[in-house]
């Protein structure tokens, strides 16, 4: 008697358990949904993939319902004829989904951040764009050079990367400020991080800015807004990461003739 009244917690228990892989397909849905309708996706993904998001959020939210109103009548057979299922797991009953919940709970108290100047210098600054990415859409030549972003920058010069073919002529870019230890103290680079796919294989680029004073004034991170003239200097970061030994190479070069401090953007990253 004392044996089937401890037994008895136990099979409540375990006829319980299917209700986590609900929550854990619920939950998630729901996380999905609120980065899509809040915008902190542009802060994860490709635009290009926001509405496979979208739909993914809603069916896992029908999923959900449905497996409810499943386990919601299984749970009412089994009560009322007394029947319990064996099953045999690798790992604990409930640790999977509810790690997946733990994992969701996350996602809604700590909001997406955007990629700073750190991560920047970790992953290496530079002035053109890999293989993969797609140039050529982008890139048009009769756009006027005051009307192009640092990411139109980047890709002109991916398309033709003579530094001398650029200089005089007006720039006005925005971007965050990194202080690379490698270049001299009036020297930041302007930097944008670009996705292809996700945040994961985000890479940042950007130009080198000459400024009238010491790069002390502007603090890494800030997001600045530069009008200036396109200049050429010989400068010593020709180096895949700032961490690596530098070579000296003539580079295209933004003299800063106005420089203005902006808030981050709600869309910081380039495409």
């Amino acid at each position: 008697m004392n044996l089937l009244s401890r037994l008895k917690p136990s099979l409540k228990l375990k006829r319980l358990l299917p209700g986590l892989d609900v929550l854990a397909i619920l939950i998630w849905g729901a996380l999905l949904f609120k980065y899509w309708i809040s915008g902190q996706l542009r802060l994860l993904i490709h635009p290009n993939y926001f509405w496979l998001v979208f739909i993914t959020s809603i069916l896992l939210v029908l999923l959900g319902i449905v497996k409810a109103r499943l386990w919601l009548k299984d749970l009412q057979k089994k009560s009322n004829n007394g029947e319990t299922v064996q099953h045999i797991t690798l790992f604990p009953p409930g640790w999977g989904s509810s790690l997946l919940i733990i994992t969701a709970v996350a996602g809604f108290i700590i909001p997406p951040v955007v990629f700073n100047s750190q991560v920047a210098l970790q992953r290496g600054i530079s002035e053109s764009l890999p293989v993969t990415q797609a140039q050529t859409e982008s890139f048009s030549a009769n756009v006027k050079p005051e009307d192009r972003s640092l990411i139109d920058w980047i890709r002109t010069l991916n398309a033709y990367p003579e530094p001398d073919a650029y200089q005089g002529q007006k720039a006005k870019v925005t971007g965050f400020v990194v202080h690379s230890p490698i270049l001299p103290e009036n020297y930041i680079f302007l930097s944008r991080f670009i996705l292809t796919c996700c945040a994961v294989d985000a890479y940042p680029v950007g130009l080198p800015v000459k400024l009238d004073r010491d790069r002390s004034n502007y603090p890494a991170d800030t997001w600045l807004e530069i009008e200036g003239e396109m200049m050429t200097e010989t400068l010593a970061i020709d180096s895949q990461t700032m961490q690596e030994t530098p070579t000296e190479k003539r580079q295209l070069v933004l003299s800063a003739d106005s420089i203005t401090t902006i808030p981050t953007p709600d869309d910081p990253y380039g495409y």
